[in-house]
C-alpha cells in the first residue's frame, strides 16, 4: 500500500500513521477513528450532506441502479420508487423524489450507489483515496430513518470505510465465521453460522458520530442501527485483489498447457473415485511441472487486463480539452491525467502506451517525451526531449485528444497511477 502523507485522503478515515495501519489493521482487523482524531466533528459534510441528499434524488434526474431503497433487509422493486421522466426526458426509471419520501418516512433505508461516479466531492476524494492505496474504490451512501436498521448482521466480500455524516448509528461487528472471503463467497452462503455468531460478544460494540470513522476487512461480520434520530453514512468499498485472483489467471494461461487440455479416457466414469484419483494425479503432476514454467510477464498481463478497467480516471472537460489542443503552442503546459494507468512497451523502432482497453502505436523516439510528461509533474510543452516543436506538439496534441494529458491550470490535483 503506498505510504500517504499527513492531510492525505487516508489520513481523513484512519487514525493512524500509514505504516501502522498498514502493519496492524489493513486486511487484519477493524480501526475506529473518532472525528478529535481525524480533524474535528462533522468532517465529512463536505464529500456529502444532507442537502447533497436532497438534491441528488429530487434534481439530477438519478436513475436505477444508482438508488435502492430497503425495508427490513429486503431490497423493494424499483417500480416502488421510479416512474417515467416526463417530456423530454423517455426513460422508464427515474427516481421519483416523492416516492422515495413516503418510503423513508413508513421506516425504508435509502441507498445512493455508486456516488464516486456521480458526486463531484467524492469523485475528487475516492480518486485521491485509491491513488493512494492503489485499489479501485466504490462508495455508497445510507440514509437510515430514526430507530432503524437497514440491514441484518452480514459481511463484505471487500474492506470498506464507513464515514458518519450526520446523525449517529450503533454498530457491532463480530470477527469472521469465514476469513477473507471472496466474492464468489457471499454471506447468504454462512447464513445459519453468521446468526450464531451475531448472538454473540461483539469484538466492537460502538456508536458512530459525525466525523467518526470505521475501517472494517471484508469477512468482519457487522449491522447497524439508527437510535434517536436519523443517520447518514459513506461506505467506501475497497476492490482489492487477492492471491485466489492469482490462482484464477495462472489457470487461465494453463490452458496453453497441451497436457492439460488433454481429453479424459474413453469411458471415463466420472462417479468411479478410482478413475478419478488416477486422472487427478496425472493431472497435478501436470500442473505442477507446468507451473514450474509460469513467468510473471503474462501474468501481469492478465492482471493489469482484469484490474485496471475497475476504476476509471479523473474527469475531464472535453470541449475545454479540445480548445487547448487546437491552441496548443511549445508555452503551454501539461500534466497526465489524473488516475490513469498506463504502461510503455518499447519494441524496435515503436513504443506502445497501453491503456485501459486500448493502446496507442507511436514511433520510439517518442519514448523519452513520453516518460517524462507521464511523470505526474506539470511540463512546458516545449522542454519535452524531442527533435523539434513541431514534433512536441504533434505529440501532445495526440495525448490530449486522447484523454492521456490534460491541461496543467485544469488539474483537479489527483496524481496518475503511472505504470502498473
Amino acid at each position: 500500500m503506498a505510504a500517504a502523507a499527513s492531510g492525505s485522503a487516508l489520513a481523513r478515515t484512519v487514525a493512524a500513521e500509514p505504516d501502522e495501519f498498514a502493519a496492524a489493521y489493513w486486511g487484519r482487523r477493524p480501526l475506529l477513528s473518532r472525528a478529535a482524531d481525524l480533524g474535528g466533528p462533522g468532517g465529512f459534510t463536505d464529500l456529502l450532506s444532507p442537502a447533497a441528499v436532497d438534491e441528488l434524488l429530487s434534481r439530477r434526474g438519478l436513475r436505477t441502479p444508482f438508488l435502492r431503497v430497503a425495508r427490513q433487509g429486503r431490497m423493494l422493486p424499483a417500480a416502488r420508487y421510479t416512474g417515467g421522466g416526463g417530456a423530454g426526458a423517455e426513460v422508464a426509471d427515474q427516481v421519483l423524489d416523492e416516492r422515495v419520501m413516503r418510503l423513508y418516512a413508513d421506516g425504508a433505508t435509502v441507498v445512493l450507489q455508486g456516488l464516486h461516479r456521480l458526486w463531484p466531492p467524492l469523485i475528487e476524494f475516492t480518486g485521491r483515496l485509491g491513488a493512494e492505496l492503489r485499489r479501485p474504490l466504490q462508495v455508497n451512501a445510507y440514509l437510515t430513518p430514526p430507530s432503524s436498521q437497514g440491514f441484518a448482521t452480514h459481511y463484505d466480500t471487500h474492506d470498506v470505510f464507513v464515514l458518519q455524516v450526520d446523525g449517529a448509528k450503533r454498530w457491532c461487528v463480530h470477527p469472521p465465521v469465514l476469513p477473507d472471503p471472496v466474492e464468489r463467497q457471499p454471506w447468504g452462503g454462512h447464513a445459519d453460522e453468521v446468526a450464531a455468531t451475531a448472538e454473540g460478544e461483539p469484538a466492537l460494540d460502538v456508536v458512530l458520530r459525525p466525523g467518526d470513522a470505521l475501517y472494517l476487512p471484508r469477512g468482519w461480520l457487522h449491522s447497524a442501527r439508527t437510535e434517536g434520530g436519523r443517520s447518514l453514512h459513506l461506505t467506501v468499498g475497497i476492490r482489492g485483489l487477492t492471491r485466489y485472483d492469482l490462482v484464477e489467471e495462472l489457470m487461465a494461461e494453463a490452458m496453453g498447457e497441451a497436457r492439460l487440455r488433454a481429453t479424459l479416457p474413453y469411458g471415463f466414469d466420472v462417479a468411479d473415485p478410482d478413475a478419478v484419483a488416477a486422472e487427478l494425479t496425472a493431472t497435478v503432476d501436470a500442473l505442477r511441472s507446468w507451473l514450474l514454467t509460469a513467468g510473471p510477464a503474462p501474468i501481469t498481463a492478465r492482471l493489469r487486463d482484469r484490474a485496471w478497467p475497475s476504476a476509471r480516471p479523473a474527469p475531464l472537460a472535453p470541449l475545454a480539452q479540445l480548445d487547448f489542443a487546437d491552441a496548443l503552442t511549445p508555452a503551454a503546459e501539461v500534466v497526465v491525467r489524473g488516475g490513469l494507468r498506463w504502461a510503455l512497451d518499447p519494441a524496435g523502432d515503436r513504443v506502445t502506451l497501453r491503456l485501459t482497453g486500448r493502446f496507442l502505436d507511436l514511433p520510439a523516439e517518442c519514448e523519452p517525451a513520453l516518460r517524462t510528461v507521464l511523470d505526474g509533474a506539470r511540463h512546458r510543452v516545449g522542454d519535452l526531449p524531442l527533435a523539434t516543436d513541431a514534433d512536441r506538439l504533434v505529440l501532445v496534441r495526440r495525448l490530449l485528444t486522447e484523454g492521456v494529458l490534460v491541461p496543467a491550470a485544469g488539474r483537479t490535483g489527483r496524481t496518475g497511477e503511472g505504470p502498473g
